[in-house]
């Protein structure tokens, strides 16, 4: 029974974020967390220092992003933000795709954004750079090169973000009393709509901008040398929407239009769109001198895209792409035009496409819809990308990556190749540059296997299948990345960071309560003793369709698996792992499948005797410190410690504080039956016992000051209740990072800190049950 009235609340003075109590309370919480777990710095377990040096490296990957080719010889012009111990805040950099290649590239820095933050007396986190198209910019040489960006930084690591436009020939910020586009804070969303003419959605100033998520309601089209409040509005949405959006998708490199699209996201799976064909010149400023002479002098009308407001739509040349998460039966039988394709029900999770102008112009029912994925109960579509002119379809099949290659063509996407089989490693792909060519950047890595970045080119996918086709002589596939007929050269591999000789991964399935087989992913010694005495950590998440599956993790192998430790990926119902139904057997009312789901898993674990209570830790963090919260209060007795980071707690205020309310699609309305009906037997904070159980686990529960998406409260709030209650039997830990928003730390530093907090505190409490159970 819960402890606290719903409507009288005596902790929610906690939830004004930088009042002088809250901030008291924070940093007093600290002192007494670092004098009971131990300060990570100064731990004889060197933890801290290890992760240091793995998030530190120079060995690391430097990723990069292609920025158009020079003058001179064409070489690609690739940018890249450092972080290291000399640059915590990170440089921006450039390099060409022939020096990249190289060992040691030579850099060249564009942006110090150290250098800025000590200008500017702002610790400013890099947040990302949105690029002017080249096809769109008068001055890029003819498409050669990118000239403006927009950046976006925020302070200590926060959602909300300044925007400051940036010449990229210069390598300067362009100054407001030059036409240069600057925006205070907020959670912005803009982009050009050409060189001097932004879309832009931010906060104008009034309680009508925002949406009650805190995102943007209205955009406005601002044109260069013009005062933001004279801006044009263009566009809005509800104060109830999530947000609104407007873009440009250009499709004129695969001879397809120009499209201006407009999106207003009711919720966060739902979502109106609008679409019209433009012309460049409808692009540009009203006095821009281009625009004279063009046929229309406006625009064709926006027209509703007509397909289920949970499906998501995109332009690939001619074609337009429709992603579904449910069925969807574009005409009824009754409704029949003749066409032999729309009378069919498409399956959730299906990849369809479809003529463009023909269901824009004639409507949904003149069309024939071709299918480019369906799935099964086991597999699902894990994302696409497109580049010059083939599309690549990601695909898991039973949380195994697989990737597939379609040739754009008059007729369709037509199959052309890929990956054989699906492999326990995860596979990624996307264009370098899609206005030029079909090269792509290959990412792969492994629980145990490092991080490799390879060069491929889609069409070498074809010109294997030709080859094939006349000599039937083809390569044996044996799971590698290297031997795929994509491939064309390693660029830079990840040496290990730790110790894995002897680990092996492998791939097993719980029961949970209503008989669903839930896969979970163990990393052990080969040679494991199942006696119950190995410290085994799972990690869990389960909302939101974001999947867990293999991938090179570093910090958790020099903070655990070195160690000697086990560790633990559940793939629960509320994640993407299955596609859309396996996210919506855990949707609001069915949230409980999740927590049965990961307590299956935990329950796996000691029954084949690889831990045992007292030798399990869990840990998620944001909605997967909901999980953890759930997991203390219903299950104390399966685990032996917990790390609850960044979490949702209060499920009755949760909407009310910052980005909540966006989320009320995913848990519900606690404003409705919904809370008496199903969301107060999920809300930790008010599913606290006070009857002291001695069975409930050490617990360390980690935010951050600056987390402008998951507030802090719930954190806070119920630490307080917790300590309040009082008695030995409940030892919490509390531990706020001043900076860091959502992630939890603004710069390596202040994550090995938070990273090693919070290992060091699970080692620890599980050795001691080890001695325990002894």
């Amino acid at each position: 029974m819960s402890t606290i009235d719903i409507d009288d609340d005596p902790y929610i003075w906690l939830e004004d974020v930088e009042s002088e109590e809250s901030l008291t309370f924070a940093k007093e919480s600290n002192e007494q967390c670092l004098a009971h777990l131990g300060d990570p710095k100064t731990s004889s377990t060197g933890t801290y220092q290890k992760v240091l040096d793995v998030l530190e490296s120079d060995d690391r990957i430097a990723y990069v992003t292609k920025y158009g080719t020079t003058d001179d010889d064409g070489d690609a012009i690739l940018f890249n933000v450092w972080k290291d111990s000399k640059n915590p805040k990170g440089l921006w950099r450039k390099t060409v795709m022939s020096s990249y290649k190289t060992e040691n590239p030579e850099w060249s820095t564009v942006l110090d954004i150290d250098a800025l933050a000590e200008r500017d007396g702002i610790s400013w986190v890099w947040k990302g750079s949105t690029a002017l198209s080249r096809r769109l910019d008068p001055m890029s040489n003819g498409g050669k090169r990118i000239t403006r960006t927009l950046l976006s930084l925020s302070r200590g690591g926060a959602d909300a973000t300044y925007v400051k436009e940036f010449d990229l020939v210069s390598e300067t910020f362009v100054d407001e009393h030059d036409d240069g586009f600057t925006l205070p804070e907020a959670k912005t969303r803009a982009s050009y709509k050409s060189r001097d003419v932004l879309f832009v959605g931010t906060d104008f100033g009034d309680s009508n901008s925002l949406t009650d998520s805190g995102y943007p309601r209205v955009i406005k089209e601002w044109v260069r040398g013009t005062k933001l409040q004279d801006a044009t509005t263009v566009f809005e949405g509800e104060k109830t929407d999530v947000s609104v959006s407007t873009y440009i998708s250009d499709q004129r490199l695969r001879d397809g239009p120009i499209y201006e699209v407009r999106s207003r996201s009711m919720t966060f799976y739902t979502t109106k769109r609008w679409v019209r064909r433009v012309q460049y010149e409808h692009l540009l400023a009203p006095n821009d001198p281009l625009r004279e002479g063009i046929s229309d002098d406006e625009p064709e009308d926006f027209i509703e895209i007509d397909i289920q407001e949970d499906a998501s739509a995109s332009f690939f040349g001619k074609w337009m792409m429709i992603s579904l998460r449910s069925d969807w039966e574009p005409v009824p039988a009754a409704g029949s035009t003749g066409n032999t394709s729309n009378n069919k029900v498409y399956k959730s999770g299906s990849l369809l496409y479809v003529d463009a102008e023909t269901f824009l112009l004639k409507g949904k029912e003149a069309c024939d819809y071709k299918v480019l994925f369906e799935p099964t109960d086991r597999t699902a579509n894990d994302g696409y990308a497109f580049t010059k002119n083939y599309l690549i379809l990601s695909t898991m099949d039973n949380v195994k990556s697989k990737l597939d290659f379609y040739k754009l063509t008059d007729n369709g996407c037509e199959y052309v190749g890929g990956n054989k089989e699906a492999q326990i490693i995860s596979c990624d792909a996307s264009a370098i540059d899609p206005t030029e060519n079909d090269q792509i950047w290959l990412y792969t890595s492994g629980y145990t296997q490092p991080s490799t970045l390879s060069l491929g080119d889609a069409s070498r996918v074809e010109k294997k299948k030709v080859v094939v086709e006349e000599t039937g002589e083809e390569e044996g596939n044996n799971n590698n990345a290297k031997k795929e007929s994509y491939f064309v050269e390693d660029l830079k591999s990840l040496p290990e960071m730790y110790n894995a000789a002897g680990l092996v991964v492998d791939q097993k399935f719980a029961t949970s309560k209503d008989g669903t087989k839930i896969p979970y992913f163990m990393v052990s010694k080969k040679d494991i003793v199942l006696d119950g005495n190995n410290p085994t950590l799972l990690y869990g998440y389960g909302g939101f369709e974001i999947s867990l599956g293999p991938k090179y993790i570093a910090t958790v192998g020099v903070s655990w698996l070195e160690r000697g430790g086990v560790y633990v990926e559940a793939n629960i119902r509320g994640g993407g792992e299955f596609g859309p139904a396996w996210h919506q057997a855990g949707l609001k009312s069915k949230r409980h499948k999740c927590y049965e789901d990961f307590i299956a898993v935990g329950e796996d674990l000691v029954e084949s005797q690889v831990c045992t209570p007292a030798t399990l830790a869990a840990r998620g963090g944001s909605n997967g410190g909901l999980l953890m919260g759930m997991m203390y209060v219903s299950r104390p007795d399966l685990f032996g410690a917990i790390h609850c980071a960044v979490p949702l707690l209060d499920m009755r205020r949760f909407h009310t504080l910052l980005a909540g309310a966006s989320w009320m699609a995913e848990f519900g309305d606690p404003d409705s039956s919904d809370w008496d009906d199903f969301l107060h037997k999920y809300s930790p904070y008010h599913l606290i016992d006070n009857n002291n159980n001695p069975s409930y686990p050490p617990m360390l529960v980690t935010t951050s000051t600056r987390d402008d998406r998951v507030h802090p409260g719930h954190a806070r709030k119920m630490v307080k209740k917790l300590w309040d209650l009082g008695g030995n039997n409940r030892p919490v830990y509390y531990y706020e990072n001043i900076e860091g928003g959502h992630g939890g730390a603004a710069d390596a530093k202040q994550s090995a800190f938070m990273t090693a907090l919070a290992y060091d505190f699970m080692w620890d409490t599980l050795c001691r049950g080890i001695k325990k159970s002894e």
